[in-house]
Formats: C-alpha cells, sequence, structure tokens
C-alpha cells in the first residue's frame, strides 16, 4: 500500500507577534513546528503501514528550505521519504494555489492509495488544502476523521469515522482517497533516536522539486495563482479586566442591572 502524508511547517501559534505598522505576521526569531493536524495525519498514515508490509510512506509538503528540518522530524517518526516542493515560483501562495503544487506533486509520485491530509493549518485554519487537493485530484475526499474503522485494499474501500458537532457518521469510501484528520484520530508517536540519525544520515531521502519538477508553468504557482488576497492582520484590541459581584441574588442582580445601564445596554 502506498500512503501519501501532506504536511506544513507552521509558525508556532504561541510566540505569533504582529507588526503593528505592517500588520503583517512577525516571523523572525519564531520557531516553526510541524502542523498539529498534520502530525496525526502522518500517525494515521503509519498506523496504517504497519499492518501490511511492504507499504510506504511518503510525505510531501510545499515551503522554504527550512521546511527540510520539519520532514526529517516526519521521517524519523516513522515516514519512510519525503518531497519538499520549494522554488521562488511557489511563494505567496494561496490555498488554491497551494492545493495546485501539491496535487501536482502528488501526480508525480504517482499510486496513492491514501492520501492523509491535516484538519487544518494552525497559521491559517481554512481547512481548504485538502478537499481542494482531492478535487484537483478527482479523488474523493472525507473530512474530519476521527477513526479508520477499516481499510480493504483488496476491494478497494476504507470505513471511516467522521467527526460532526453532534457525533458521528460512518462513510464507506472507495480507494484511492483522501482523508482529512482531526487530533482525535490519534496520539502521534515520538521520534526513537536510531530514527534520528537514520533521517539526519541517509543521503537523498528527501527530494527537493521545483515548479518544472512537477510540470507546472509560473502562472500556475505562488502568488501568480492566487485569487486570494490579504489586506492585513492585526491582533484584538485586550479585553478590559472583569468585575465580581458579590452579596445576595437580589444585591448582584440590581448591581448588574445598574452597570448595564451605565453601559446603555439597557
Amino acid at each position: 500500500m502506498k500512503i501519501i502524508v501532506t504536511a506544513k511547517q507552521v509558525p508556532d501559534t504561541n510566540e505569533v507577534k504582529i507588526d503593528p505598522i505592517k500588520h503583517t505576521l512577525i516571523r523572525d526569531g519564531v520557531p516553526s513546528i510541524l502542523n498539529p493536524d498534520d502530525k496525526n495525519a502522518l500517525e494515521g498514515a503509519l498506523a496504517l503501514k504497519d499492518p501490511y508490509p511492504g507499504s510506504t510512506v511518503t510525505v510531501i509538503s510545499m515551503g522554504p528550505p527550512q521546511a527540510l528540518i520539519m520532514l526529517r522530524e516526519c521521517i524519523a517518526m516513522g515516514a519512510d521519504d519525503a518531497v519538499l516542493l520549494s522554488g521562488r515560483a511557489f511563494g505567496g501562495a494561496d490555498t488554491c494555489a497551494t492545493s495546485t503544487a501539491i496535487a501536482a506533486g502528488i501526480k508525480k509520485i504517482g499510486d496513492a492509495d491514501i492520501i492523509y491530509c491535516g484538519r487544518q493549518a494552525i497559521d491559517g485554519d481554512t481547512a481548504q488544502v485538502g478537499p481542494q487537493t482531492a478535487m484537483r485530484l478527482g479523488l474523493p475526499v472525507v473530512s474530519y476523521v476521527q477513526k479508520v474503522v477499516e481499510v480493504n485494499e483488496a476491494e478497494r474501500y476504507a470505513i471511516v469515522e467522521r467527526q460532526l458537532e453532534d457525533g458521528h457518521e460512518i462513510v464507506k469510501v472507495s480507494l484511492p482517497c483522501v482523508l482529512t484528520c482531526v487530533k482525535e484520530l490519534n496520539e502521534p508517536r515520538y521520534m526513537t533516536v536510531g530514527r534520528i540519525i537514520y533521517a539526519c544520515e541517509t543521503p537523498d531521502i528527501i527530494k527537493i522539486w521545483s515548479e518544472k519538477d512537477v510540470d507546472l508553468d509560473p502562472s500556475e504557482c505562488g502568488l501568480n495563482a492566487s485569487p486570494t488576497k490579504v489586506d492585513k492582520s492585526f491582533t484584538p484590541d485586550p479585553k478590559g479586566k472583569g468585575e465580581m459581584l458579590s452579596g445576595t441574588i437580589q444585591e448582584m442582580s440590581a448591581a448588574l442591572v445598574g452597570r448595564l445601564r451605565e453601559k446603555h445596554v439597557i
């Protein structure tokens, strides 16, 4: 079984700051991590690989050369190899252009049985790239997967649980397919010392492809192919300190009504 996982290196949101003048993310000095939902997707792929001898897991990502560190982490967790789509042509991509590039990379890898994606990236929270990639590949997609019930390679189908707001639904989907995963799917495994050494010392375990390698024209990549334009990013003003009321229920109710009247809410 050939399994592909899409992954993204994202800024650690605990450290993200906004430039008050430019209204853009300050990335200098901000640590980068493997997107959490993508880590769950990778664990899902590795858990599926274990009972199928001869199966392979390939991770694909788009980003600058520094994303190689994240891809080596994926290999240290258990992935067999990785592909990084990198180059100036990919810069400034929105979800539309990103899915175009990722789909082109997956086509070049070829013959995927299941493609695992994280639900969404914590730096954008759009949850669009996985479904858009499936659309560009012409494959069925099941989003918000919280459990893989069965994968039948011989009969070419998978049965999964899809998370809903008030429960879940059971979905049977034909292979090949795309699954976008939520954190409830699993608990990602840790890297091992042996795999870390393997990831760092094995040559050519990560391929770096440009737009030419995946048969894309520069007009189909990056900012040139991105219809979404971000006007600005900003952090909301901090809320004021809350006030605790004390006394009997009648006294607190009267005080609350008084505060609401002062603010012209009522």
